[in-house]
């Protein structure tokens, strides 16, 4: 990208503009010498304080036009010892000439979508700038470069939830001939060491990317003071203001606190789990998003006793069908549930890692109250985007107030022309570490590659990573029903065993399949669930073949492969509506 010549303030197609030597800075910037020519442009934009000294300055046209020569005007500031002049120049009564900014592109967040975003929008050879600084929660835990899935998300609950798996392994390996003590025991610690060295060369891999990439990276808190502007601050206090072309917000979320005595000071969320220094021993989940549901599956797999107290349903805006299946294993399972009820103050009982809590909780239907003691209260009640104290305000992005969410257009634009939002602070969209990515590299080739191509928000499949693990892909059979009317909807069900766990002789009956279709457009399938071991991998495949338009008739007419709980897919005959015996009997 052409850039103007600093010495002459030349642009491309316009004749050089030469400062009279009445228009020069009457001193040079403080440790320049004086023998200098003037500093060379920096792209930060002027202070307000500059900004408001700043004078016209004088510029010659060489060659004159006419015999009348003209003068033009250009406002001039100095922001700092390295600032440059930014001009903005007419000639003739034409329009502004570009303002030339420190940055083609600086994102907000240094998470998977702005990172994504990032290292695409580089690959045109444009400037890029990432800011990423994380406060520290409550209780003081921080992490590195990556964002919420990387540090404190999907990744380290995977692996948790992998070593709860590997237990359940343990005991069923007694039954295909493994001589295994009858008490296995957890290392928590050796655990989250494991983890956490995975995530900080995570943490490393990143900063190399950009590095490579030549995107400028600062551990710096990014606020927005101005248009086209913004204030980066960093963990010692120290501000600095860069500019840029366009900007992209990609902040992501926090979790949410309670907001009653105690929470902040005695109870955890998932930002802090993952990196506990300490078993958390006996453990109170509040919540029922799938946060709170993966981390009590996870703490009960490897041995705690945990209880999970939920306000009213199980992961809103999911199958509930799914949703209650899924509740019903975890309470078989060990977990306890104590239903319609919320915290309303935590107490300390006995300091220590862990110490001793008490929670007096508050029925939802009536004032009855209850208490019990937990060494660990584990808040998972939802999370709050981090869009409120960034600056927005001053340049005039809208944000809906209850929810702090960015509404956008279909291409990610907010209502200010060169700022952009993706991920989780979205109003609307999916919260799920690959839209995000998705999303920032086709906002990066749309705006700098010619590309058209935008997010697709419609069947995006998912899994949650409880022990019974729930993928789905498109619409529940609530929205179904909702969208095309129950005497549209056809569901097609059955429960499956999987054949490795027949000779463990556990969990007959519980997984699950089930599609959802359109009658009166062929039977497409609109929904797809599957409540079963690997239900992630599973999901993935079907998910592109929901893409492609699948049908119920296309399902039945794949040959499955035997023996795997994928063929359930290919042998579906059962509908809801009928009533008929879906319980499984053979292989």
């Amino acid at each position: 990208m052409m850039q103007s010549c600093p010495c002459c303030c030349w642009f491309p197609g316009v004749f050089p503009l030469v400062p009279e030597p009445s228009c020069l800075p009457a001193a040079l910037p403080t440790g320049s010498h004086s023998a200098a020519p003037p500093p060379p442009f920096h792209t930060a934009p002027p202070s307000a304080s500059q900004a408001s000294s700043s004078t016209d300055t004088k510029l010659c046209l060489l060659p004159p036009t006419s015999d009348d020569r003209q003068e033009e005007n250009v406002q001039s500031g100095l922001a700092s010892q390295e600032s440059r002049l930014q001009n903005t120049v007419k000639m003739n009564g034409s329009k502004d000439l570009p303002e030339p900014y420190d940055y083609d592109l600086i994102i907000i967040g240094g998470g998977s979508g702005g990172l994504a975003a990032a290292k695409e929008a580089a690959k045109y050879d444009k400037k890029v700038m990432v800011l990423d600084f994380v406060t520290p929660t409550p209780l003081g835990t921080r992490w590195g470069l990556g964002g919420t899935c990387v540090n404190v998300g999907c990744i380290p609950k995977k692996l948790m939830h992998q070593a709860a798996l590997l237990g359940q392994a343990l005991r069923d390996s007694r039954n295909y001939g493994w001589n295994v003590e009858e008490t296995v025991k957890h290392d928590w610690e050796r655990m989250t060491e494991a983890v956490q060295n995975h995530i900080g060369s995570l943490n490393w891999g990143y900063r190399v990317a950009l590095r490579e990439k030549k995107v400028t990276y600062e551990n710096s808190y990014g606020e927005f003071v101005g248009p086209h502007r913004i204030k980066a601050t960093n963990n010692k206090g120290k501000e600095k203001i860069y500019s840029a072309e366009r900007f992209l917000i990609a902040t992501g979320e926090r979790p949410r606190y309670l907001g009653i005595p105690g929470d902040k000071e005695y109870c955890i969320s998932s930002d802090d789990l993952f990196s506990l220094p300490y078993c958390p021993g006996k453990t109170l989940v509040v919540g029922a998003s799938y946060v709170a549901l993966e981390c009590a599956g996870f703490l009960a797999g490897i041995g705690l006793d945990v209880t999970v107290m939920v306000r009213s349903i199980l992961l809103r805006g999911f199958d509930q069908d799914m949703a209650n299946k899924i509740g019903e294993h975890m309470q078989e399972h060990g977990i306890k549930f104590i239903r319609q009820f919320v915290p309303i103050k935590v107490e300390q009982i006995e300091a220590g890692t862990p110490g001793r809590l008490r929670v007096v909780a508050k029925s939802t239907n009536g004032d009855q109250t209850i208490e019990g003691e937990y060494n660990t209260v584990l808040l998972a009640i939802g999370r709050d985007a981090c869009t409120r104290k960034i600056g927005l305000e001053n340049v005039g992005v809208k944000i809906n107030e209850k929810t702090g969410k960015i509404p956008v257009t279909e291409e990610e634009q907010t209502n200010v022309p060169y700022i952009y939002a993706i991920g989780d602070i979205l109003e609307g969209k999916l919260e799920l570490t690959p839209v995000a990515i998705q999303a920032g590299r086709l906002l990066a080739q749309r705006l700098y590659g010619g590309s058209t191509v935008k997010c697709d928000y419609e069947n995006v499949p998912t899994t949650v990573f409880t022990p019974l693990e729930y993928g789905s892909c498109g619409l529940s059979e609530e929205k179904a029903v909702e969208k095309f009317g129950e005497e549209n909807v056809e569901v097609y069900h059955s429960y499956f065993w999987p054949l490795e766990w027949t000779i463990p002789s556990r969990d007959n009956n519980k997984c699950y399949a089930k599609v959802v279709c359109n009658i009166k457009d062929n039977e497409r399938v609109v929904g797809f669930h599957l409540l079963g071991p690997n239900a992630g991998e599973v999901t993935q495949g079907f998910a592109a073949a929901l893409k492609c338009g699948l049908t119920k008739d296309q399902l039945d007419s794949t040959i499955g492969i035997h023996p795997v709980c994928a063929e359930v897919f290919t042998t579906l005959s059962v509908t809801k509506r009928s009533g008929g015996n879906i319980l499984q009997t053979g292989c």
